[in-house]
C-alpha cells in the first residue's frame, strides 16, 4: 500500500479510535456486566461487537445516501453529531462515564454497549466524514482495525482493569474525554464554516 494511503489510513483509524475510546469503556462496561458470569459476559461482548460492526459498515456504505434521503447534508450531521458528542464528553468528565440503565440482560450487548458506547453519534459522524474524505476502502479497513482493538479490550477487560486500577482508569477516561470534546468542537466548527465561510 503506497505511503499516501497509509497516511490516510492512519488518520482515519486514529480519529475513529479516539472517538470510540475503547479504553474509556472499561469502567462503564465492567459496571454493566458485573453480575454476569464469564461465559455470559463473553456472549454479551460478541453481540456488542457484531452489532457495532454492522452499524458502522451500514453508515460507511450507505451513510451518504441515508443523509440524502432525509435531506440532510454531511455538515449538518457533523454539527448535530458534534453537539451530542460534546455532551457525552462533558458527561464523561463531570459524571465519570456514561449514565444510563445498567441492567444485566441480553440487551446490554446491543444497548448501551454497542450503541451508543461503541457506535455513538461521534463514531457515526466520523465514519461518514472518513468516507467522504478517504473513500470506502480506507474507511472499512479503519473500522476493522478499531473494532479489533475494541474486541481485544473487551476480551481482556478484567486484566486491564486490574492493571490500570481505579485511578488509572479514571485518569485515562478523563483524558480521552478531553480528546473527544476537541473532536466534537472541530466537527461543529467545520460544519459552521461550510454555511458561514470566512471572508
Amino acid at each position: 500500500m503506497p505511503t499516501p494511503y497509509l497516511d490516510e489510513l492512519l488518520k482515519a483509524t486514529v480519529a475513529l479510535l479516539i472517538v470510540v475510546d475503547p479504553a474509556g469503556l472499561v469502567p462503564v462496561v465492567l459496571g454493566l456486566t458485573k453480575d454476569m458470569k464469564k461465559e455470559e459476559r463473553r456472549g454479551t461482548f460478541r453481540v456488542a461487537m457484531l452489532v457495532a460492526i454492522v452499524l458502522l459498515v451500514i453508515f460507511a456504505v450507505a451513510g451518504r445516501e441515508l443523509l440524502i434521503l432525509f435531506g440532510i447534508t454531511v455538515y449538518s450531521f457533523m454539527i448535530a453529531g458534534g453537539i451530542l458528542l460534546l455532551i457525552l464528553a462533558m458527561q464523561m468528565i463531570f459524571r465519570g462515564g456514561f449514565v444510563g440503565p445498567s441492567t444485566a440482560t441480553d440487551d446490554v450487548g446491543v444497548v448501551p454497549i454497542a450503541f451508543p458506547l461503541l457506535v455513538g453519534p461521534g463514531a457515526i459522524t466520523t465514519t461518514i466524514v472518513s468516507l467522504q474524505t478517504y473513500g470506502i476502502i480506507i474507511t472499512l479497513i479503519s473500522i476493522v482495525i478499531v473494532m479489533s482493538v475494541c474486541w481485544l479490550v473487551l476480551r481482556f477487560l478484567d486484566r486491564i482493569d486490574s492493571l490500570l486500577g481505579r485511578r488509572g482508569t479514571a485518569v485515562l477516561s478523563t483524558l480521552m474525554a478531553v480528546f473527544i470534546a476537541a473532536i466534537a468542537v472541530q466537527f461543529i466548527l467545520t460544519g459552521i464554516q461550510f454555511y458561514y465561510p470566512a471572508g
